[in-house]
């Protein structure tokens, strides 16, 4: 081959270059470099054949080469840009490298939608949002909640404790519960308060089907002039009929609490058997027919002086909630074990 034959073969392979950029983007960028100037391209054997002639000619011949590949490549730079990141896309604005139809999509985690839920249902009633610490001082969890020092109660409550100390020298603690916001925002507000404060908390529990050791609280805080059982009855009742539905069933039962007076279990009926399994026991209600999902009651009048509030002048209700058995309830889950497995099959359910 001589140079009036390759300079030939050069101007005819950027014309078609040039007809093939004109075509875009019916052609794409990528189809049009491996086509010229890919490994086995036009330009890239033509510039192999520069061998085969007289070395006083080569030299002029190869910086002509190299110039034609620069300004392939800054035309293929400039057409895959305006193709923008996500790749070519057709005269009609849709993207032809995107994945097809279904679009995967993720989820939100059954604990967070039914922590929603109930969120949405006591904002109804007017309460807000209130937060708190974790890592908690043994006088927001149990002193100020009138568990005193070497009461029983405290071992209703087996508590973890961290390697750290309060102000006052006392071994700090992974809250038990999360009536320590409620503490908090009592010696941080005045009367009346009506929150919610949901949070994780730990105790030292084994785990079984509706047992762990660390789990999802959600508890409540009316305070006000002249508040009583019977506020907190309807309360709880509108939020269980507003949750499950106006066919819930519920009841009170006494029960006791150190930081109220009275106190009440709250059950509701259970959604697995209806109370009707005869044969096999319910391992959820323990065949009962009944669910145990709040502990509640009138505040304790030793806690609302240790908020600096006059127990003569305001009164309030308080309850506590393990937002799990609310999500086994929703979604039909029998074991709680299973909102901790990561299983998508579970998690799928709740879109």
């Amino acid at each position: 081959m001589n140079a009036t034959t390759w300079k030939e073969k050069l101007s005819a392979i950027r014309d078609s270059f040039s007809v093939s950029i004109a075509k875009s983007p019916a052609e794409s960028p990528e189809a049009i470099e491996l086509h010229f100037l890919g490994r086995k391209g036009e330009l890239a054997l033509l510039l192999r054949d520069l061998k085969d002639i007289p070395l006083e000619e080569r030299k002029p011949l190869g910086a002509l080469g190299n110039a034609a590949k620069q300004e392939m490549e800054a035309k293929l730079a400039g057409l895959k840009g305006a193709a923008g990141p996500a790749g070519p896309v057709t005269g009609s604005g849709l993207d032809l490298t995107l994945p097809g139809w279904p679009f995967p999509k993720g989820s939100l985690h059954p604990l967070t939608v039914t922590l929603n839920r109930m969120a949405e249902c006591f904002a109804k009633l007017g309460f807000s949002i209130a937060e708190g610490p974790i890592i908690e001082e043994d006088y927001f969890n149990f002193e100020a909640l009138n568990f005193p020092p070497f009461h029983p109660a405290r071992d209703m409550q087996d508590t973890f404790y961290v390697d750290l100390k309060d102000a006052s020298g006392k071994d700090m603690l992974l809250r038990t519960h999360t009536s320590p916001v409620q503490i908090r925002t009592m010696k941080n507000q005045e009367p009346p308060v009506r929150i919610i404060s949901p949070g994780r908390v730990f105790r030292s529990e084994a785990v079984d089907a509706s047992h762990s050791f660390a789990f999802h609280q959600i508890e409540g805080l009316y305070i006000d002039k002249h508040v009583s059982m019977a506020d907190l009855k309807w309360t709880l009742e509108t939020f269980m009929k507003d949750l499950f539905g106006s066919s819930a069933k519920v009841r009170f039962m006494p029960s006791y609490f150190p930081f109220v007076e009275p106190g009440a279990e709250v059950e509701v009926s259970c959604v697995f058997c209806r109370g009707k399994s005869e044969t096999v026991r319910c391992p959820v209600c323990k065949g009962t027919g009944w669910i145990e999902l709040l502990g509640a009651g009138v505040v304790h009048p030793n806690v609302l002086k240790a908020c600096n509030y006059d127990p003569a002048k305001w009164s309030g209700f308080a309850f506590g909630a393990g937002i799990e058995r609310f999500a086994m309830l929703l979604f039909g889950i029998s074991d709680m074990r299973m909102l901790y497995e990561n299983d998508l099959r579970i998690l799928k359910q709740v879109q």
